[in-house]
């Protein structure tokens, strides 16, 4: 291959649209702006959410409830899916937010809670941000213990 057998790949290079160039190119007098109206104009943009002077659809419907600003977001893990994660754990293994941030099961920068959704079979150690009640009971159940560390 030599410098002057390079070629783009086809269909990668268009000729720009020249407006307003006669009849015969195709995109004359009007320019592919049909006629009349706002967007046959030079200077239109259309604003986000604008219908033409209509009342827009977000003006119209109903506004309903409020987002708490204030809320705290958590990393929900449940009992079921440390008890796949204990299967290659012994017990006694802490479980810690390092651990499963290393295993892929919550999201980097997000505290933890612990919900009671499922059964643990092995005792552990549990270290996270909130626990659920059900799942304080269960973890107790099976002899593990669980800390609850400052958010």
């Amino acid at each position: 291959m030599k410098l002057h057998e390079l070629s783009p790949a086809k269909g990668s290079k268009k000729n720009r649209k020249r407006v307003g160039r006669g009849p015969g190119s195709g995109l004359g007098k009007t320019s592919g702006r049909g006629h009349k109206g706002q967007r046959s104009r030079a200077g239109f943009s259309r604003r986000l959410g604008f219908e033409g002077g209509q009342m827009p659809l977000v003006r119209r419907v109903p506004k309903r409830g409020f987002t708490n600003i204030f809320r705290k977001e958590y990393s929900v893990v449940n009992l079921a899916r440390l008890e796949e994660l204990s299967e290659s754990l012994e017990a006694g293994t802490e479980v810690t937010p390092e651990l499963l941030l290393e295993r892929g099961m919550v999201r980097k920068g997000m505290p933890i809670k612990i919900l009671g959704n499922g059964e643990l079979s092995k005792a552990l150690k549990v270290t996270a941000h909130k626990f659920s009640q059900s799942a304080r009971d269960k973890i107790e159940r099976v002899g593990g213990s669980w800390q609850e560390l400052d958010s």
